[in-house]
């Protein structure tokens, strides 16, 4: 079985600010991977040991994506590869899922590419089923467990808001999936020490035939502003009896239109 496993490399969440003359100010920094990704790879890792094949991890970005990609490395992955190029900058999901697509074209004899379920800075979900659309796969999206895999097809347990659905995709089809399918391995000593220096291959747009003038800044959509959210305003407290608080609750929910 051959899994690519498409991962990103994140600004710290934390320290990202929003304010209202200078829009989204990032840190500065390399960022990490995201952290939903990290449960892609190692279901990918965990994959591989059951059933054979490789792990090829891929990240479309700037030069601080190679960090994510030789954390990847550290854990024993097969293969990394660097989708870069200035063209892709500013790319959204769907110029994003259409430059990842074209890198999967390029592996080659792909069973199975995983996501994690969303990118915690952009948190849209969209580049998985955007990917899936681009290569003409099925697609099963937030899956918590891969039940089996047999005759050319995966059984996986979809999550919903009333539980889960069990569905059975063909291969070569694309999986994101949710922290509930597993724990991440942390690297070994040896693992850091030899991603080090492992190679990590660089495909460029040329490489992948992608028309730059259908990417980055031409894609079809674009953040024309963001501001912080408006300030919340003051909770109030309610004291006395429990029969007065619930009869004074009652009436302000009804004064402001909530019942």
């Amino acid at each position: 079985m051959n899994i690519v496993v498409c991962i990103k490399q994140v600004p710290e969440i934390a320290l990202v600010r929003v304010t209202k003359t200078d829009g989204v100010v990032l840190p500065d920094g390399p960022g990490g991977r995201n952290p939903f990704d990290e449960y892609a790879v190692e279901e990918g890792l965990r994959l591989r040991e059951k059933h054979g094949g490789t792990v090829t991890v891929m990240s479309c970005g700037n030069e601080d994506a190679v960090s994510g990609l030789r954390d990847a490395l550290a854990l024993g992955v097969d293969r990394a590869i660097h989708l870069c190029d200035p063209g892709f900058e500013a790319s959204d999901g769907t110029a994003l899922a259409k430059i990842l697509a074209a890198g999967i074209q390029k592996v080659g004899d792909v069973d199975l590419c995983l996501f994690g379920k969303n990118a915690v800075d952009t948190d849209r979900s969209v580049v998985p089923a955007a990917t899936a659309g681009r290569l003409g796969w099925p697609q099963a999206l937030f899956v918590r467990a891969i039940e089996s895999i047999d005759g050319g097809q995966a059984t996986v347990q979809r999550m919903t808001d009333d539980g889960f659905d069990r569905v059975t995709v063909p291969f070569p089809t694309v999986i994101s999936v949710v922290k509930e399918i597993n724990e991440p391995r942390l690297p070994s000593l040896k693992g850091k020490i030899k991603a080090k220096s492992a190679p990590v291959d660089m495909w460029n747009a040329a490489d992948l035939a992608v028309d730059l003038e259908t990417v980055g800044a031409y894609s079809p959509t674009r953040v024309t502003g963001v501001t912080p959210p408006p300030a919340r305003t003051a909770c109030q407290t309610l004291e006395g009896e429990p029969a007065d608080v619930a009869a004074t609750l009652y009436e302000k929910l009804r004064e402001e239109k909530v019942i």
